[in-house]
């Protein structure tokens, strides 16, 4: 049974969703504050969260951060704000997915199932690709640069994974969108310019002999291995 942590200081907004998601068959913590998600989140290791970015004393922005530097658990976004550049936000800082109230108790599971099933969508394959001094673990979902394995989000590992699978192919974004982030996905495909920057950031020592993400105008996304 899948483990969610929903931080929500709006207790019937709150009730709503544990009982819907319990409906569903998933065990559900509930935090109401901050501090209270932390803490809540290191003892209970949660296969996703539902936060909500306006809490009480410390922003849903302040505890995605401090899940980003521990664990790439999958988060999904719950806010009033409707404006893009908030949307943006969460998900340029690591954000799975962005709900935006008011909701329909349904939707949001279904976007909680969404999620979790690409989250656990590794690429099929045994081999170990290496690029250089890059190390590419298909079956065991690892990237490793000098020996280091680097942090990434589910969405950006299973979108680095996909290109890694198929070096030196250009896919479009409309392609990527739909490989990655699934056929269900509503967003723009500025998601996939975003995921493409935190990937270049986490790749930046990799040496630029060996291989690249490149950008073709008009075109998309490709992963150059020079070998």
């Amino acid at each position: 049974m899948k483990n969610i942590l929903i931080v929500e200081d709006e207790l019937p907004i709150s009730r709503v969703l544990k009982a819907y998601l319990e409906k569903n068959q998933f065990h559900v913590e509930q935090a109401f504050t901050g501090d209270e998600a932390e803490r809540k989140f290191d003892a209970t290791s949660p296969s996703l969260v539902l936060l909500d970015v306006m809490l009480p004393g410390r922003s849903g922005w302040s505890i995605l951060e401090y899940i980003r530097k521990k664990s790439a658990c999958p988060v999904i976004m719950l806010t009033a704000l409707g404006q893009i550049d908030n949307k943006l936000m969460g998900l340029n800082q690591g954000a799975d997915d962005y709900i935006t109230k008011p909701f329909i108790a349904d939707e949001v599971v279904a976007r909680v199932q969404a999620v979790l099933r690409r989250s656990t969508n590794i690429i099929n394959g045994d081999q170990v690709r290496q690029f250089g001094s890059l190390k590419v673990d298909f079956k065991a979902y690892t990237v490793t640069l000098h020996g280091i394995e680097l942090a990434f989000t589910p969405k950006d590992l299973s979108l680095f994974l996909f290109l890694a699978q198929y070096k030196n192919q250009t896919f479009t974004r409309e392609q990527l969108i739909e490989q990655v982030w699934g056929m269900d996905y509503e967003g723009s495909d500025r998601a996939v310019d975003l995921a493409i920057k935190r990937i270049r950031r986490s790749l930046e020592n990799w040496p630029a002999t060996e291989g690249e993400i490149k950008t073709y105008r008009g075109l998309g996304y490709k992963l150059c291995v020079y070998e």
